[in-house]
């Protein structure tokens, strides 16, 4: 098993705590993947009934396909490159929208074992879309160029079972609001 950006062993495994979620809630996942050439999609699919919430995935290594595929604004990765968090953002959206999926996931950075285009070895960014907005994480991890790429892995799926975990909050809070609403009526009315 793989350890985390912090050097440590996960309980259980990420991914099946997403897939569990997401088919719990009857939504589905797409990824798109630079620095994780595909990992990130291979730890997701591993996980038995994943075909129900995963749309698919894009793997976006040359700097032109995150424009041509994921649709990242041209001008975006001109001006910056592709190590950067709103690039991840953009990726995380567009495969989202591209692959029709109500969660995208994605990684960009650089995983060595020379720094590119001036951003150094370890620096990775990860961005989760969903139904309520996008959220991005910036990583500093460090060892081998095997570590940093599962590392992102790990933390990419850590990013978005928060997000899921946000919005399940967030949806128990608006149901107890409604409920709470509609108890209010209720009693106004007798």
């Amino acid at each position: 098993m793989d350890t985390d950006a912090k050097h440590e062993r996960t309980a259980g495994s990420p991914a099946a705590s997403v897939v569990h979620s997401l088919h719990e809630r009857k939504e589905t996942l797409a990824t798109v993947e630079s620095l994780t050439g595909g990992l990130l999609s291979a730890a997701i699919v591993e996980i038995a009934g994943v075909s129900g919430i995963f749309r698919g995935g894009l793997v976006v290594y040359a700097t032109e396909l995150k424009s041509e595929l994921a649709g990242v604004p041209e001008d975006l990765l001109t001006e910056r490159g592709p190590v950067d968090p709103d690039v991840a953002t953009a990726l995380a959206e567009g495969g989202r929208r591209r692959c029709g999926a109500d969660w995208g996931l994605a990684t960009t950075g650089v995983a060595g074992p020379e720094p590119q285009d001036g951003k150094p070895v370890g620096l990775v960014y990860v961005a989760a879309a969903g139904p309520r907005g996008t959220e991005v994480r910036e990583l500093r991890l460090d060892g081998g160029r095997d570590h940093i790429r599962s590392a992102a892995v790990i933390e990419a799926l850590r990013l978005l079972a928060e997000q899921i975990h946000a919005a399940v909050q967030a949806d128990e809070a608006r149901a107890t609001g409604e409920a709470d609403d509609t108890d209010r009526a209720a009693a106004g009315q007798r």
